[in-house]
């Protein structure tokens, strides 16, 4: 079974993680993000869950909302 956050918990660590893509960088990004997950599924330690993880990640990920993107700009 997997243990689920409470929305205050969840809420929260979505933030911690917002601000820390920030401190990051754009140029590092992609670069945290793939270190954080590695980090993370060492703590599942179950290869199947984190697999499925990244499938569900993936599984209809919207576009960015808040981001500007070259066809917007004017």
């Amino acid at each position: 079974m997997t243990a689920t956050l409470p929305p205050e918990a969840r809420d929260r660590l979505y933030a911690a993680c917002a601000n820390a893509i920030s401190e990051a960088g754009e140029a590092r990004e992609s670069l945290f993000l793939a270190r954080l997950a590695l980090l993370l599924f060492e703590q599942v330690g179950d290869e199947a869950r984190c697999r499925q993880a990244l499938a569900d990640a993936l599984d209809a990920l919207p576009l960015p909302s808040l981001s500007s993107s070259p066809e917007t700009t004017t």
